[in-house]
């Protein structure tokens, strides 16, 4: 089993910054790619970032290109997911997740087999 831990998340006015960390324990010999998706109240659970564990390959919802960025660091087994000049609708509940293995695109929620348990942005305006 994979164990996901996110860490980060706050209460920020626009145009702040905020980093969100996750880090991977258990069985993580095994990692594709790690993502980073969002969901607010009443909404679906939408991408936002991705990375490929081999390559450092990156992908990006439209809405935040230019602003947010992800990162890994192999050894830690942790994905961070930088976001700067925060607007309102950031404001949700971030997970990150998990891609043992490279059976679909890193931008599909059905790629992932696990997911860690959250972590709360609030932007103000």
């Amino acid at each position: 089993q994979v164990q996901l831990v996110e860490s980060g998340g706050g209460l920020v006015q626009a145009g702040d910054s905020l980093k969100l960390s996750c880090a991977a324990s258990g069985r993580t010999f095994s990692v594709y790619g790690m993502g980073w998706f969002r969901q607010a109240p009443g909404k679906e659970r939408e991408f936002v970032a991705a990375i490929r564990w081999s390559g450092g390959y990156t992908y990006y919802a439209d809405f935040v290109k230019g602003r947010f960025t992800i990162s890994r660091d192999n050894a830690k087994n942790t994905v961070y997911l930088q976001m700067s000049s925060l607007k309102p609708e950031d404001t949700a509940a971030y997970y990150c997740a998990l891609a043992p293995r490279g059976l679909g695109s890193l931008l599909f929620r059905r790629s992932y087999d696990y997911w860690g348990q959250g972590t709360q942005v609030t932007v103000s305006s």
